[in-house]
Order: structure tokens, then C-alpha cells, then sequence
């Protein structure tokens, strides 16, 4: 297959980021076609190079944790200390080539680091500056730290995953840091229009707490406008779509959702080899089978008990949305995951290749080609010389600590 340019192939943004949910919104820009350019602290770099526990003897250690590697692939790296006035220099030197400035710092963090559109603007008023903080960057949080898991706690999911009874629970990922990441590179990328019709840049803001809140969408307007108190509901099942939940099969179990149209009730009542129901006036309506909700488990769970998983997904895909309950092991090896090229691999050493998930934004059929993650600093005289340096200057910040 060709590659082709992707469609955002000229765009170049500057990305003080790290651990996760920065580097998770510029990764998309990234797999998008855009130049990212990692700014790290030389020396040590993005914490998350070493976070561990998993690394890959393919790849040059400072770079090959898995952690690392899975959120910075195709993007380059420059070492820069923002707190010295040379490393502010070089900052303002290389805007001249660049679109837009991300950061997921704390609030209080970005504009000590010189990264707002005020402290840019001189250099280049088109510049967008994105800022990804945990609670904003103003207001009594302005200084407290934040991570995805705080935030599930305080915006109440924990309150809504999982079995009714036990514990609060978390999401089994870091979906607020992913959100959150999306939430910066969309606002990114509105501003970068926005800064080629007008000219003008601008701050782009993006907090964790706000991403979390938001999430919470119709379940929030539901409690703010009606009273109604979410909350867990046997099963992972929908609040108020039935049935829409997970059933226990002879040999496992299955997620069904056929609660969202009748079109889908009536399909699952006839190809589970129960058409009678259709016509059942406890489960006639979607206000029926809500209020039947008990009973209509039960009966659907003494059928589904008969046959395997298998047998199941056999009789309904296609016609019903429904799916397996899989482990993660078992969600990467299945046919579909293969067939649609979801897991892609990128080149290390000789025999020792890379698998990751492809990026799921495609562009023009084509999924973005693999790539490794920048060793620290891999490109910093390069991306120096074309902002104008010389090598006696580049070794000058260098023997400082600059770069």
C-alpha cells in the first residue's frame, strides 16, 4: 500500500507534555500527519520514559518503555530547559515554524514556563496555545495536581461503575486523561483555523475536572433538570434502555443492547427462538419492559443459559448489537481485530518488531503508518539549525544545560 500524506502534513506543533493525557491528543495529531516536537527537560526527559513495568529489548532503553512508546510514536524530541532565559530564547526562536504550544502542566505551572498566548504573541501572533491542566489554570484549584483516577472519584463515576452494593469502582482505563487528550487536540486544531482566517491565535483551555464533568452529559441534565439520581444498575445495563446489559451464557458472557429501537427488541425475541414476547404486554413498549426490568432479566437469562457464547453470537450479530465479554487479550486476537488492521508493527531491531493499535482515524482508506517513539533529544541540533543556529551556538547551549 502507499502511504499517503496525511491531512494535517504541514502542521507543526510544540508539545511540553507528559505521562499520559497530553501526549494521548498530540499522538492523534501525530498519527494525523502533524509534526509534533516534544519539548523535555534534558537529562531526564518525559517522566513517563521511565515508568515502567514493561520495556522493549528492541529499543534503546531511555526510550523503550512500552508506556512511553505506546503514547509518542512519530513524534520528535528536542531537550529544552523552559526555566533558564536562554531556554525561553530558543522557545521564541522556533514559534517561527510552528502552527501551535501544548502543555498538560499544572495549572499554575504554564505561565512560569512562559507558555501562554501573552507570552508568545510578540514572537508570533498567530501562535494557538493549548493548555491541558488538571483544574484550569486560574481559581483556588488553580495549584493542586491532578490525575485521571482523582477525577472519575470527584465527577461521581465511581459511584456508577460497577455491581450495585459494592465498592466504589473506577473505569478499568484512564478515560478522563484520554477525553481530556482529545478535548486539547480538537481545541488545538479550532484554533489553528481560527489563527489562519484572522491571523490572530489565541489560548485554547482544557481541564481534566471540566473533560470529567462534561462526560457526564445527559446523566448530569437528567439529575439537574428531572431529580434523577444515577446510579449502578445490575450488570453494566443502561439506566433506562431495556434489554441493554450483559447475560451470562452456558459458557461466559455476552453485552446485548437491544433497548435503543423496537426494530431490535422484535429481532432479538425471534432469534433467540422467543417471538411471543413481542406481542407480551409486559414488554410491549419500551416504557413496559423498564418497568419490567426484573422479570425480563430473568426470562432472557434462563434462555441465553442454554448455549455457548459462540452459539449466541451466531444467532444475533448482524441483527442485534451485541458482542462478547472479552478479556484484553482476548479483544486484541479476535478475526475482526486482524482483518480490519488494528494492530500494526513498527520496526526496532531485526526480529524484534513493535505491535501497537493502529490510530482509528483513517484517512483516505488508510490507517497511519507505525512508527517508534524519539529517543530523548534525537532531534534538538537538527531542529535547531533550521531555526537558525549555529553548531558553535548549539555546542554553546548544550555545555550550558540549555539543551
Amino acid at each position: 500500500m502507499t502511504s499517503i500524506a496525511g491531512p494535517l502534513n504541514g502542521v507543526r506543533i510544540l508539545a511540553v507534555e507528559q505521562f499520559g493525557a497530553g501526549p494521548f491528543g498530540s499522538l492523534v495529531l501525530t498519527g494525523l500527519g502533524a509534526d509534533v516536537i516534544k519539548i523535555e527537560q534534558p537529562g531526564d526527559g518525559d517522566v513517563a520514559r521511565r515508568t515502567g513495568p514493561f520495556f522493549h529489548d528492541g529499543i534503546d532503553p531511555g526510550s523503550g518503555n512500552l508506556y512511553f512508546q505506546a503514547l509518542n510514536a512519530g513524534k520528535r524530541s528536542i531537550t529544552l530547559d523552559l526555566t533558564s532565559p536562554a531556554g525561553q530564547d530558543v522557545l521564541h526562536r522556533l514559534l517561527h515554524r510552528v502552527d501551535a504550544v501544548c502543555s498538560n502542566l499544572r495549572g499554575d505551572v504554564v505561565s512560569r514556563l512562559g507558555l501562554t498566548y501573552g507570552q508568545l504573541a510578540s514572537s508570533r501572533p498567530e501562535i494557538v496555545c493549548g493548555h491541558l491542566t488538571a483544574y484550569g489554570r486560574d481559581g483556588l484549584r488553580a495549584a493542586w495536581p491532578g490525575y485521571d483516577y482523582v477525577m472519575q472519584a470527584e465527577a461521581g463515576y465511581c459511584s456508577l461503575t460497577g455491581e450495585p452494593g459494592d465498592p466504589p469502582t473506577r473505569f478499568g482505563i484512564s478515560i478522563v486523561d484520554w477525553m481530556g487528550g482529545l478535548a486539547l487536540a480538537t481545541g488545538l486544531l479550532a484554533g489553528i483555523v481560527n489563527a489562519r482566517a484572522t491571523g490572530c491565535g489565541g489560548d485554547a483551555d482544557v481541564s481534566l475536572f471540566d473533560v470529567a464533568l462534561f462526560n457526564l452529559n445527559y446523566l448530569g441534565a437528567w439529575w439537574m433538570n428531572a431529580g434523577y439520581v444515577p446510579g449502578r444498575v445490575p450488570r453494566g445495563s443502561h439506566p433506562s434502555q431495556i434489554p441493554s446489559q450483559m447475560f451470562r451464557t452456558r459458557d461466559g458472557w455476552i453485552m446485548i443492547m437491544a433497548g435503543a429501537k423496537d426494530k431490535f427488541w422484535r429481532e432479538l425475541c425471534r432469534n433467540i427462538g422467543r417471538p411471543e414476547w413481542i406481542s407480551d404486554p409486559r414488554f410491549a413498549t419500551a416504557a413496559d419492559r423498564l418497568a419490567n426490568r426484573a422479570v425480563l432479566s430473568d426470562a432472557i437469562d434462563a434462555v441465553l443459559i442454554e448455549h455457548d457464547t459462540a452459539y449466541w453470537l451466531e444467532q444475533l450479530q448482524g441483527k442485534v448489537p451485541v458482542g462478547p465479554v472479552l478479556t484484553v487479550a482476548q479483544a486484541l486476537a479476535t478475526p475482526f481485530v486482524e482483518e480490519s488492521g488494528a494492530i500494526i508493527q513498527a520496526d526496532a531491531t531485526p526480529g524484534k518488531p513493535l505491535k501497537t493499535i493502529a490510530m482509528p482515524i483513517r484517512w483516505q482508506g488508510e490507517r497511519a503508518s507505525p512508527q517508534i517513539a524519539p529517543q530523548l533529544g534525537a532531534h534538538t541540533r537538527g531542529l535547531l539549525e533550521e531555526a537558525g543556529y549555529s553548531d558553535a551556538e548549539i555546542d554553546g547551549l548544550a555545555a550550558a544545560g540549555t539543551i
